[in-house]
């Protein structure tokens, strides 16, 4: 999967819920930094994380 695509999709679904990085960040148990690079496409999106995501 392409990372700049998943990390844009990221950042739509996080902002259509008015999170901040951070908020989303404590919300699935990782760093902010972690959301930034994910965002960014300087890291990849784990998908055992997603299934806090979907809930």
């Amino acid at each position: 999967m392409n990372q700049y695509v998943t990390g844009t999709v990221i950042k739509e679904l996080r902002e259509k819920q008015n999170m901040t990085q951070l908020q989303f960040a404590d919300k699935i148990c990782v760093s902010d930094k972690t959301v930034s690079k994910w965002e960014t496409g300087k890291g990849i999106f784990c998908f055992l994380k997603s299934v806090y995501v979907v809930k």
